[in-house]
């Protein structure tokens, strides 16, 4: 049996969650924006999983584990605050590149690259693990039948998927690709700042 108003509870606190633009949504833009739409869809691939990861950590007592072991937390942050910075330098430094489309023959690679990116991304950021060990486990009620924890589950990855897609596929219309590239250096310059100004945060 279904807990409706649990799931609804978890649907309304992870809605509200997911939309505050973050580092996953920062990187979500500047892939739609920078490649192709597959790259994209590959990036928001990888942050659903690991959203499916730390949902289902969340629902377990992850937040209990954090509190019982503190050390645990400040590592997850102190490391996810430096792939951030590292992220965020990256994109500063490399903001006066040009963009070379990327030959079919080697899309695939890219697309499991991006993959890769969007769950590193994911696993690094800090919102995400502070949200689903302080907010979301809050709201998730503790003893869940089969049923309700799969409903839980199901309200994550259907949320997190069609924000972030519904994201990637809007700026990866060519006409926005377009004016990317017209203002490449100062996109990525602003993309770079904020990933950068995110890890700072998180860490100090």
């Amino acid at each position: 049996m279904i807990d409706s108003s649990a799931v609804l509870t978890v649907f309304w606190v992870y809605l509200a969650g997911v939309v505050i633009p973050g580092p996953n949504f920062v990187a979500v833009v500047h892939k739609a924006v920078s490649a192709t739409r597959s790259e994209a869809l590959a990036l928001v691939g990888g942050i659903v999983l690991v959203n499916l990861f730390w949902s289902t950590c969340a629902i377990a007592g992850i937040g209990v584990v954090f509190s019982a072991f503190p050390w645990a937390a400040l590592v997850v942050r102190i490391a996810g605050a430096a792939y951030l910075m590292w992220f965020g330098i990256r994109l500063l430094i490399n903001s006066g590149n040009n963009v070379v489309t990327a030959p079919h023959h080697i899309a695939d690679g890219n697309c499991r690259k991006s993959f890769v990116q969007g769950v590193i991304t994911n696993i690094g950021n800090p919102k995400s693990v502070a949200f689903y060990a302080a907010v979301f486990s809050a709201a998730a009620p503790a003893h869940v039948s089969p049923g309700t924890f799969s409903a839980m589950l199901a309200v994550v990855v259907l949320v997190s998927l069609s924000w972030y897609a519904m994201a990637a596929v809007t700026l990866s219309q060519p006409r926005i690709s377009s004016a990317y590239q017209r203002g490449k250096k100062q996109i990525d310059r602003l993309c770079g700042g904020l990933i950068l100004a995110l890890g700072i945060r998180q860490l100090v």
